[in-house]
């Protein structure tokens, strides 16, 4: 991706940009006379109550803008490229990599590897640490910069070098401690391959990295995904139940070994090993405050814990949704399908005016193996749900879609999808609360 200047996209109202006459067009040259190179220069410039920004208008001439403010206040800039400077690329050929499992034809962005660790903080990213140099490590500890997200895999080197395909993996694993030793914030991922980095490695693991404790707040144990485009790429194989099972047996051993020193548990399984398994999910206390969300730890068991919340509430106005949501279909990913299927069971014995169809889709451009909504393609989609009853609406989770956009991974639009099917398409989000209020028609009253 081209590096580009740092021109200001847009100006959030009401901000001390928008008061200083900063206008979209306009560029960024500097902070306290200091040139800014990336988003890490400008998060820690701007935060001072007072400082001088000189700005170039897009017919060259040069503004020093005086502003005080309160300390941390941001300015309210949202720039052209987020980063502000060139995105870096994964140079690693890691055995587990999902892009390396897709096919061709897809857009170009969908192949893209990032590895930046400034991603890591702007999105919650996790790197491998193979690209960051000295002088970024140094950079995030002079500017504070947490919580930083690591990829491990492993802690043993060579192990590392093997699954990264990167002779310097394992010594990345030494800015670890430059990390810990700042205090800066961390979380972790291990992504689980089997005969590779499980059983005694996933041991050794775990114990390696209670030593970066408290400042390592979490780590996720997360089962390889494995498309059915893996021609030519490292042989790996899917876990089975009993796999599953004794990987969550290391696991709760260890969380029992640290939570009453700590009072975190620390290593995580993702919600996967449960299904897998055939266990029931952790109590929502187990997961420390869902820090690892986004890694599919906790996701369900917070869907339910928000779910009950709104019937809750729903149930205490009742009247208020007399005759609401109708006859209507939801559709989901395998993972979480059971789980939808039963709250909106639940659903319609407490509204039984409801009509309520969900269906599991199964991920057949991916693969069966897949079973995340977030990998759902619209054509599997609208071929699976062609023909079925969908009534007045059809309802997605927001994570089917590209954050910001109305299309899906193969670039089916949702309105291509309303055509084919012939159905308003509700995007929801993922939240337990949300799903209640959509069901039923209506806005979250409580949404933020």
């Amino acid at each position: 991706m081209k590096k580009t200047q740092h021109i200001v996209k847009q100006i959030e109202h009401g901000s001390i940009a928008q008061e200083m006459g900063i206008e979209p067009g306009d560029s960024l040259l500097a902070i306290n006379g200091q040139e800014i190179q990336d988003i890490f220069d400008y998060r820690y410039l701007v935060q001072d109550d007072y400082i001088e920004v000189l700005v170039r208008k897009p017919d060259g001439e040069e503004w020093l803008l005086e502003i005080d403010k309160d300390y941390d206040d941001d300015l309210g800039i949202i720039f052209e490229n987020g980063l502000m400077d060139e995105y870096r690329s994964c140079h690693n050929k890691c055995i587990f990599c999902f892009i390396d499992q897709m096919p061709g034809g897809m857009r170009k962005t969908l192949y893209f590897k990032d590895d930046d660790s400034r991603l890591s903080f702007l999105q919650g990213n996790y790197v491998t640490l193979t690209n960051m140099s000295d002088e970024d490590v140094e950079r995030v500890i002079r500017y504070h910069l947490s919580p930083i997200n690591i990829s491990f895999q492993t802690t043993n080197p060579e192990l590392r070098c093997m699954m990264l395909n990167n002779r310097f993996a394992g010594r990345a694993l030494a800015q670890v401690r430059k990390l810990y030793d700042a205090g800066i914030r961390m979380n972790g991922q291990i992504v689980l391959c089997k005969g590779v980095n499980d059983g005694a490695e996933l041991e050794r693991s775990i114990s390696d990295l209670t030593a970066y404790l408290p400042y390592l707040e979490s780590v996720s144990v997360v089962p390889v995904g494995l498309s059915k485009f893996r021609d030519g790429l490292y042989p790996l194989e899917p876990f089975g139940t009993e796999d599953a099972r004794q990987v969550l047996q290391c696991i709760h051993k260890w969380q029992d070994k640290i939570y009453p020193e700590y009072g975190l548990h620390f290593v995580h399984a993702s919600d996967e090993w449960y299904i897998l398994a055939k266990e029931e999910l952790p109590e929502a206390g187990r997961y420390d405050g869902y820090l690892q969300l986004e890694n599919g730890v906790g996701m369900l068991r917070l869907l339910k814990e928000e779910f009950e919340e709104a019937m809750t509430r729903v149930k205490k106005e009742r009247e208020k949704y007399a005759g609401c949501g109708g006859k209507l279909a939801v559709a989901t990913g395998m993972l979480a399908y059971p789980f939808i299927a039963e709250m909106a069971r639940r659903m319609t014995e407490e509204f039984p005016e409801l009509d309520i169809r969900v269906y599991g889709i199964v991920n057949e451009f991916f693969g069966e193996r897949i079973t995340v909504s977030g990998l759902l393609t619209g054509q599997d989609i609208i071929g699976q749900l062609h023909g079925r009853e969908l009534g007045g609406r059809l309802l997605l989770p927001q994570n089917v879609l590209r954050s910001g956009e109305d299309y899906f991974l193969d670039d089916v639009t949702v309105g291509e999808m309303e055509k084919a099917l012939q159905v308003k398409v509700d995007i929801v989000k993922s939240s337990g609360h949300d799903f209640v209020y959509a069901v039923l028609g209506c806005e979250n009253p409580y949404a933020e």
